[in-house]
């Protein structure tokens, strides 16, 4: 399934796509939540959660505001690299090209230099407590893969959608690429990353503030059971995409 596929719309409009835009009005996009600083800090956090980091939002901002006091440890540093990662994206535009930089940038303590901004050259699979979960895609099909998925995001980025569109595609190009699953480690950080990337491309800089890396957090239990659709890449079952989908614009409630 290509991430500008629209078979699943019509079905993401009437669950929630209708609800989008008035979600969007409501949302508190003030100072007065916080700035792009500190929310970015905290987009930054929660994702770092999902992956198993346990320094939580509060730790970190103390330990930012006491930084000559602490002795920075490899789960703190993921977190300042993550967040640089992160303000690079918001100063860069939305391509290939600035992705790798992004992943070689947040890697720093996940990967051994040669693969950090690199695709992966191995085999991977997402292993739970019962075992195999996930198998992705062969590494030798992992490059052409990602050129077609960055030749989609520009297609889409180029055509002119209304605020629920963008909203389901950012959900689409989230779980594709969590399904290509294209780097060695920090693939969950990558697509969390993008989606919110694409929906500022196309909505403005305040969509940043977003809280959608808390929302996954809050509800992981759910992110990982509605982000599993099949055994293996090839047995994906995008027609029970939906749950997923509506994940992100409920973070805006």
């Amino acid at each position: 399934m290509q991430i500008t596929e629209r078979k699943y719309l019509a079905a993401h409009n009437q669950t929630i796509g209708y609800e989008i835009p008035s979600l969007i009005q409501n949302y508190n996009f003030s100072e007065n939540k916080g700035g792009i600083d500190y929310l970015t800090k905290s987009s930054a956090v929660y994702s770092s959660n999902i992956e198993g980091n346990s320094i939580d939002l509060n730790s970190f901002m103390n330990y930012e505001l006491n930084k000559d006091k602490f002795k920075v440890g490899k789960e703190i540093e993921e977190i300042e690299h993550l967040i640089e990662a992160y303000k690079f994206a918001q100063n860069n535009n939305l391509n290939e090209k600035n992705l790798l930089i992004c992943h070689k940038i947040f890697s720093e303590t996940l990967l051994i230099k040669s693969k950090r901004g690199k695709y992966r050259v191995e085999q991977v699979g997402v292993f739970g407590k019962s075992g195999l979960a996930y198998m992705a895609i062969e590494p030798e099909f992992v490059e052409q893969e990602m050129k077609t998925f960055f030749n989609d995001i520009k297609e889409l980025i180029s055509t002119n959608l209304n605020e629920a569109e963008v909203f389901y595609f950012a959900s689409l190009i989230h779980l594709k690429f969590a399904h290509i699953h294209p780097f060695r480690d920090g693939n969950g950080r990558a697509a969390r990353l993008l989606e919110k990337w694409f929906i500022t491309e196309k909505l403005g800089r305040d969509f940043w503030k977003i809280s959608s890396e808390e929302y996954y957090k809050v509800n992981q239990a759910k992110y990982y059971e509605t982000i599993n659709l099949g055994i293996n890449y090839y047995e994906l079952n995008y027609d029970k995409c939906l749950a997923f989908l509506e994940m992100l614009p409920n973070s805006l409630k």
